[in-house]
C-alpha cells in the first residue's frame, strides 16, 4: 500500500486542494542509506575478525594444508648372537603421499627359532605411556617391546624419532623437501645365545611340548633357551590379527614361555640336591649305606623303587654315589626321612628354587612345600609319604626349567651359583654356596656315574664328538604329571666336560615319558651341536 499524502495546501475559497510525495521519497532514500551504511560497517569488522584478530590462525591453516610434518621412526636396535649373526634388525619405509608417519619395520630373521627368547613389539597402550620409564619418552603411535629381549632391553633398542617437514601443492602432491631432522637409532644388543645351538635345540623339541635351556656355569651366559610350541614374531610386528586370534585361541598355549613361566614337578633330578643337604647337614656321609627293599611304607601307603616297580629287582646296599648313579628311591625316602622337611626345604631354597631368578622377565617362582605351606595354604596336616614324595622331587613341588639350569650349574662350577645373563659378557656376578669340597666331590661323582655304563643317562655313556670322547655328568627325572592319563614329564639336567665344564644343559619334555629315553637323547645331540662348533 502507498504512503497517504501530505496535504500541502488547502484552498477552501476555491474549493480546491493539492497533494505531494516528496516526504515519502525522503524516507526511502533514508532506508536505504542506512542499510549501505550497516553493510559496509559489517564488511569492515568482518574483514578486521578474519585478517586482525584470527589472522594468524586461517595462516595456519593454510600452512597445514601445504607444509606437513611427517615422523621419522629410528632404526631400532638389532639384536644379534654372540658370533655377531644378525637375529632381528630393523627397515625403514618410504615418504608416501597422505602419510604422517615414516615406520620402522622389525625383521625378525629367524622367527619361529628364537620368538620365546627375543619376544615382539605391538602398539604401546595408555598404560605402557603412562609409566614409561625410558629417557626418550614413547609418543602416541609408537610401537614398544611386549615381551622377552624387546620388552627387557626397551630402552636401549628405542632410539628416539626424528621428523621431515615437506610442502605439497594443492592436490597433495609432494613438491619438495623443507627439513630433516634425522632419528637417532637404537642400540645394538649381542645376547650370549649360540644360534646354531639355538637351532639344534629348536629342531629337536619340534612337536613337541617342553623346554631346552643352555648356559655356560661360570658366567651364567644363557647359550640357548626354546619353549616349544612357539609363535612367529613377525605376525605382531605386521599387526596379523589373524594370526595372533589364532596364537591367543590355541590350547597348547605358544606365547607361554614353558622355560621361564611353567612350573613342573622335578622328579629324581632333585636327588642330588636332597644328597648335597644329607651330607652337609651330617645325617649321611660317604660310608652311609641304605639296603635297597624294593618297597616302604608310610602308614598305610606303599612307597616302590622305580627299578623294583618296573622289573621286580632290587639293587642291595646302596651308598649315596650308587644312589645317584642308580636314581634309587629307597635311599632317598630313607635320606629325606632323616633331613626332615624343614631342612630339605632350606638346602632346596638355597640353590635358588622356589624364588625368581635375577631376570627381569616374567617368570614364576614355584614351590618348596613344607608342613608350614601344606597348613597354611591347603589347611592340612603334614605327613611322612609328603617327606617321601618330596624327597623324590614329587607332591607339591614345582620349580621352572630355568631354576633348574641354574642350580645345576652350581657342580659345575666349585660350589657357586650364578646370576644367569642373557648378554654376551665375560663378567661374574656369583657367590659361594658355601659347600665342602668332600660334598661337591662325591655328588658330582654320582652324576658323573649316572652318564656313565651302569647309570640311567644312557644315551651319554660313551659320549664321543669327532672321535674324542668326552666325559659327562648328568641326573635324569620321570616325574609324574598332575593328570594321571598323561605321560610323566621326561627331564635331563647335564654339564660337561666332568673336568672343567663349559656347558650346563637342561631339557623338559612334557608329559614326555622316561626322562633317559627322551630327554637324554635331545640332550645329546644338543651337546654334539656345542661341541662340534669348537673344532
Amino acid at each position: 500500500m502507498s504512503p497517504l499524502p501530505i496535504i500541502e495546501k488547502i484552498n477552501f475559497g476555491k474549493s480546491s486542494f493539492k497533494y505531494s510525495n516528496k516526504g515519502s521519497n525522503n524516507i526511502l532514500f533514508f532506508v536505504f542509506s542506512t542499510f549501505i551504511i550497516l553493510f559496509f560497517v559489517f564488511l569492515a569488522i568482518r574483514l578486521f575478525h578474519l585478517t586482525i584478530a584470527k589472522g594468524d590462525y586461517y595462516r595456519r591453516l593454510s600452512d597445514e594444508n601445504r607444509i606437513r610434518k611427517i615422523v621419522i621412526e629410528p632404526k631400532r636396535g638389532d639384536i644379534i648372537d654372540r658370533n655377531g649373526n644378525i637375529l632381528v634388525t630393523s627397515l625403514l619405509g618410504n615418504t608416501e603421499e597422505n602419510q604422517e608417519r615414516i615406520q620402522s619395520k622389525r625383521i625378525y630373521k629367524v622367527e619361529e627359532i628364537t620368538a620365546q627368547l627375543l619376544g615382539f613389539r605391538q602398539i604401546a597402550n595408555k598404560k605402557e605411556l603412562k609409566n614409561d620409564n625410558c629417557k626418550v619418552k614413547l609418543k602416541l603411535g609408537d610401537k614398544v617391546g611386549k615381551k622377552g629381549i624387546e620388552k627387557l632391553y626397551e630402552c636401549d633398542l628405542r632410539g628416539r624419532n626424528g621428523e621431515k617437514l615437506i610442502e605439497l601443492d594443492a592436490h597433495g602432491k609432494i613438491l619438495k623437501t623443507l627439513n630433516v631432522i634425522s632419528p637417532r637409532d637404537g642400540k645394538t644388543i649381542r645376547l650370549a645365545i649360540d644360534i646354531n645351538l639355538q637351532k639344534t635345540a629348536y629342531e629337536q623339541l619340534k612337536d613337541k611340548k617342553g623346554v631346552v635351556i643352555a648356559i655356560k656355569p661360570k658366567t651364567g651366559e644363557i647359550l640357548a633357551l626354546v619353549s616349544s610350541p612357539t609363535f612367529n614374531p613377525q605376525h605382531f610386528e605386521d599387526s596379523n590379527q589373524d594370526k595372533i586370534n589364532e596364537y591367543l585361541k590355541d590350547k597348547e598355549h605358544p606365547i607361554f614361555n614353558r622355560a621361564t613361566e611353567g612350573t613342573y614337578p622335578l622328579g629324581s633330578v632333585i636327588k642330588p640336591f636332597i644328597a648335597v643337604g644329607a651330607l652337609e647337614d651330617k645325617k649321611i656321609n660317604e660310608n652311609t649305606k641304605i639296603e635297597d627293599t624294593g618297597t616302604i611304607k608310610a602308614g598305610p601307603i606303599t612307597f616302590g623303587n622305580w627299578y623294583f616297580l618296573e622289573y621286580g629287582k632290587k639293587e642291595g646296599e646302596v651308598d649315596v654315589i650308587k644312589a645317584i648313579k642308580r636314581s634309587n628311591d629307597i635311599f632317598f625316602y630313607k635320606v629325606g626321612e632323616k633331613l626332615g622337611p624343614v631342612r630339605i626345604k632350606y638346602w632346596i631354597n638355597k640353590f635358588g628354587f622356589g624364588e625368581k631368578t635375577n631376570l627381569q622377565i616374567a617368570q614364576e617362582q614355584g614351590i618348596i612345600p613344607s608342613p608350614y605351606w601344606k597348613e597354611e595354604i591347603l589347611k592340612e596336616k603334614w605327613y611322612l609319604g609328603d617327606t617321601y614324595n618330596t624327597s623324590i622331587g614329587q607332591g607339591y613341588m614345582l620349580v621352572t626349567p630355568l631354576q633348574v639350569v641354574q642350580a645345576t650349574s652350581v657342580f659345575a662350577n666349585d660350589g657357586k651359583l650364578c646370576d644367569l645373563n642373557f648378554l654376551k659378557s665375560d663378567k661374574q656376578k656369583c657367590r659361594s654356596l658355601g659347600l665342602s669340597e668332600k660334598t661337591l666331590e662325591l655328588v658330582r661323582r654320582g652324576m658323573k656315574d649316572a652318564c656313565s655304563v651302569g647309570g640311567t643317562g644312557w644315551p651319554l655313556f660313551d659320549f664321543i664328538v669327532s672321535s674324542k670322547k668326552i666325559q659327562t655328568a648328568c641326573k635324569t627325572g620321570t616325574a609324574e604329571s598332575s593328570d594321571k592319563k598323561k605321560n610323566p614329564h621326561a627331564w635331563i639336567t647335564v654339564f660337561a666336560p666332568y673336568e672343567n665344564p663349559e656347558i650346563v644343559l637342561t631339557v623338559l619334555v612334557e608329559n614326555g615319558g622316561q626322562g633317559s629315553d627322551v630327554a637324554g637323547p635331545i640332550a645329546k645331540e644338543i651337546l654334539k651341536t656345542y661341541f662340534e662348533g669348537k673344532k
